[in-house]
């Protein structure tokens, strides 16, 4: 954790700042390694460790998040496919330029890995990077070498910062896992500056959506211990794609048969090695099947968020998921 970064948090139980305490720097003084975080009101104690202050407990609602993106830390990475998939989608979903992000404040809700903070660093912003789990490990082992770049383990309904203190905030395939979308989606228009610009993205809910596979599989996955989930997908990936890529080679209806087929199929989709076809694959049918949550939303939902928020230029648009953007 830089230094820097101190002034901008705030303790998320009763919004006052914190200061550092007991802390253990390493190689450069401006960088923290470990200590604690004390909250000059309520006296709360967060600590740091390995670098990332903590403000919650990493055993919570996505721990098979923390569980994915430690297990494939580089997988969805540019840098790592040597694609541009990352950033296409970023630039897709959020409609900014690297112009407008140079030298920003941006703050990436639920980071992962850092597939799209390591995107938004490319494009000199300061990055402040936050997830509910303990992926912030997997994001901090990719991205730490950045100068602008800061990790946290935060609560989207309680985030650590000061109100207003962010020039862009994005939150990208997160807030269908959480418990109550709505409210979580609540928590984020706040943290922009005036003129700010918020970027989100959701499941959209077409009425076909309860006849994909993993919807039929969900109440019996989430109920399973995850290393035993993702054994069991490591096992079935194998047999299942290739019957999935051999049904979307079909003309006419072949990419939609291979959608009942419970497994991730990206051939045809993104410029994937074999290999990485075969990881995306696990990784992704993995990612359907051990969320806690899982909640698509209507066009006409995620508008009436975006109006509540009080938000203007208020676009909705199809980018893989349903994308919603406005300005403070």
């Amino acid at each position: 954790m830089k230094r820097s970064l101190v002034p901008l948090l705030r303790c998320p139980q009763c919004s006052q700042p914190v200061s550092l305490v007991d802390s253990r720097d390493e190689l450069a003084a401006s960088e923290v390694e470990s200590g604690q975080l004390l909250c000059a009101g309520c006296r709360a104690v967060y600590p740091i460790v390995h670098h990332i202050p903590r403000f919650v407990q990493s055993d919570n609602y996505a721990s098979s998040f923390g569980f994915q993106w430690n297990r494939f830390q580089r997988a969805q990475l540019d840098s790592h496919t040597k694609t541009t998939i990352s950033r296409d989608r970023f630039r897709k979903s959020t409609g900014w330029n690297p112009e407008s992000l140079t030298g920003a404040s941006v703050l990436d809700v639920g980071c992962g890995a850092g597939r799209f903070a390591e995107v938004a660093l490319s494009m000199d912003a300061q990055v402040f990077a936050v997830d509910y789990s303990d992926a912030v490990d997997a994001c901090w082992g990719n991205l730490h070498a950045h100068p602008n770049l800061h990790v946290v383990q935060a609560d989207i309904y309680a985030l650590p910062f000061q109100s207003g203190s962010f020039d862009y905030v994005y939150c990208l395939g997160v807030l269908q896992h959480t418990p109550d979308p709505h409210t979580a989606f609540l928590r984020l228009p706040p943290q922009l500056k005036a003129g700010g610009r918020l970027a989100v993205d959701v499941y959209p809910k077409p009425w076909y959506h309860l006849f994909y596979p993993k919807y039929w599989l969900r109440p019996i996955t989430t109920q399973m211990p995850r290393p035993a989930l993702f054994r069991t997908v490591e096992r079935a990936v194998p047999v299942l794609l290739p019957i999935s890529r051999a049904v979307g080679r079909l003309p006419a209806v072949g990419p939609l048969l291979k959608r009942l087929i419970p497994v991730v199929n990206y051939e045809g989709v993104y410029p994937l090695t074999e290999e990485q076809l075969h990881e995306w694959a696990v990784l992704d049918t993995f990612d359907g099947l051990s969320p806690a949550y899982d909640r698509s939303q209507t066009p006409d939902t995620l508008r009436s968020w975006l109006e509540e928020a009080g938000l203007k230029e208020i676009e909705l648009l199809k980018a893989g998921h349903l994308v919603g953007r406005g300005k403070k």
